[in-house]
């Protein structure tokens, strides 16, 4: 009797540590549902990167789910009037404004919704504790937290059908160590957009906060960034 293949949701934005955390997954040899979100984000071509990124690493499924715009406010990455800063000093210990107001606790509810749907109890996030900008829903203890809760709030684990488990396989690793990994697993990283301030066209700034950890990232890891910068 064939063994059966335990499915698994991937929330994938078409960033570099999401598409790494969605080869980490295939690599567990999980059936990778992936789930991305439009938000009214100003970087919107990342839903488009999401999709080739999906693809190319051979999702079993892909949602993309609307949000109304301005759900979110308050953020740089959502609201037209504030500026997403460019060539700041990043520092960890204070949150920046580009912070979205309780972004991954909506967007892991999707996906704990979707998981539960489908029959699968493993949840993947690229959160990453060691080179980000400081946001608070990036961290171990609210992940631990948001675990809890969903076991404690499912049918599916109330019932004892299976424990919900939220994956955070990049979580302490270096933006280096997570390039590595990702060229390892065959991740095409030209697919991909982590920009927060990219051109009509698309074209990354090179010069936002998520622009110069993953210029960082690829200098330390020894590979060349395939991604064409305004700014390097």
């Amino acid at each position: 009797m064939a063994k059966k293949v335990k499915k698994a949701v991937i929330l994938l934005s078409g960033g570099l540590d999401s598409a790494t955390t969605l080869a980490i997954a295939r690599e567990f040899k999980f059936a990778c549902f992936a789930l991305t979100f439009r938000y009214g984000q100003k970087h919107s071509v990342e839903v488009k990167s999401a999709y080739a990124v999906a693809k190319a690493l051979g999702a079993a499924g892909h949602k993309i789910i609307d949000i109304a715009p301005g759900a979110f406010s308050g953020s740089a990455l959502t609201d037209s009037l504030i500026k997403v800063p460019l060539d700041r000093k990043i520092d960890s210990s204070k949150i920046p404004i580009t912070y979205v107001p309780a972004r991954n606790t909506i967007f892991l509810s999707y996906a704990l919704a979707f998981a539960e749907s489908i029959g699968a109890f493993d949840i993947f996030i690229g959160v990453n504790a060691t080179d980000y900008s400081g946001y608070p829903d990036c961290r171990p203890e609210y992940i631990k937290a948001f675990e809890k809760m969903a076991n404690l709030a499912t049918a599916a684990a109330v019932q004892k059908k299976g424990k919900f488990k939220i994956n955070t396989p990049i979580i302490k690793m270096s933006k280096a160590q997570i390039i590595k990994i990702g060229i390892w697993l065959g991740v095409d990283y030209s697919l991909t957009h982590s920009c927060y301030n990219p051109a009509k066209t698309g074209r990354p700034c090179g010069r936002c906060d998520s622009c110069r950890l993953r210029l960082k990232g690829f200098a330390q890891a020894g590979f060349e960034d395939p991604l064409n910068y305004a700014k390097r």
